[in-house]
């Protein structure tokens, strides 16, 4: 079990992370992780009306508790859309803003910009980016980002989501090997080895349209072996992704993931010439939404 800097608990409830695709739920008992679990029961692998069901479900497996939940599930496509915060967002904010769709079952809004020119949304890295912080995982004042299917990258100023945005850099990878001519390509396992790493390098010295194609060319001309295309295009797009976001030499970068994709991203991150911290997430996660249950109204 571990224990979560800065949370005062009396009350045993039950955290979920719901996602699109997975579901994450943690028994919380004085500050503690008591139990957990892990499925592949999504959003999207729950029809409609049977979000209830599966809350009972959870219940029996980890006890009669209050829930309060995160993610996908509070959107137009779970069981409750939940609305958003504006930026700047704080815990105080979201847990002041939760949605009820029955007793003792709360969902945490999202977190949003709207600005003149721009729009943002996220459900879920809210609570794990502001939780980093509660917990001491990482600075009030800070870069963080978050990998995945949609990668975040969030300004933290004074403990709060200061600005955000959001890459399709996952979701790119898998459309192209999916769909693109490259995609027959990038065979061969992705790993932060060399075919990522210059890939991460070529990000910096080619526009990432022409550098796309030239994995075909590579391959064409026998410029590239075999297998190695895959490990090259995620360097391609997450050395891109990095590039956008680093600023000046030495930035810090707290990085909330773990196994592969925190490998690639802290070597894309040094390489591009910024300096990786990594952040446990699931910490980070318990950590703000236990601040949040604490915070409900």
């Amino acid at each position: 079990m571990r224990t979560h800097p800065g949370i005062k608990v009396n009350v045993p409830f039950i955290a979920v992370d719901w996602g699109t695709t997975n579901r994450r739920a943690y028994l919380i008992e004085d500050g503690h992780i008591a139990q957990t679990e892990r499925d592949d029961m999504g959003v999207l692998a729950v029809k409609p009306g049977e979000f209830p069901g599966h809350v009972a479900r959870l219940r029996a497996r980890l006890g009669n508790h209050p829930i309060v939940m995160a993610g996908m599930v509070g959107s137009n496509r779970g069981w409750l859309d939940a609305g958003y915060v504006g930026c700047p967002s704080t815990l105080e904010a979201l847990a002041a803003k939760v949605v009820r769709p029955e007793r003792d079952v709360a969902i945490v809004p999202g977190v949003c910009v709207d600005a003149q020119g721009r729009a943002d949304v996220m459900r879920g890295e809210e609570v794990q980016l502001l939780g980093a912080v509660a917990a001491g995982l990482a600075p009030p004042d800070a870069l963080l980002c978050q990998p995945g299917t949609h990668n975040k990258w969030a300004v933290m100023k004074a403990g709060a989501i200061l600005d955000f945005a959001t890459a399709m850099t996952g979701e790119m990878f898998a459309l192209l090997k999916a769909h693109a001519l490259i995609g027959s390509e990038m065979t061969g396992d992705v790993d932060a080895g060399a075919s990522f790493r210059e890939g991460v390098e070529a990000s910096g010295q080619d526009d990432l349209l022409s550098a796309l194609f030239g994995v075909r060319a590579a391959a064409v001309l026998g410029r590239r072996a075999s297998g190695e295309a895959a490990a090259y295009v995620s360097g391609l797009l997450i050395g891109s992704d990095c590039r956008a976001r680093i600023d000046r030499p030495g930035q810090q970068v707290h990085l909330l993931a773990d196994g592969l994709l925190a490998s690639l991203y802290t070597v894309a991150i040094e390489l591009v010439g910024g300096q990786a911290v990594v952040v446990d997430s699931h910490a980070a996660f318990v950590a703000g939404i236990t601040h949040i249950r604490n915070l409900m109204p």
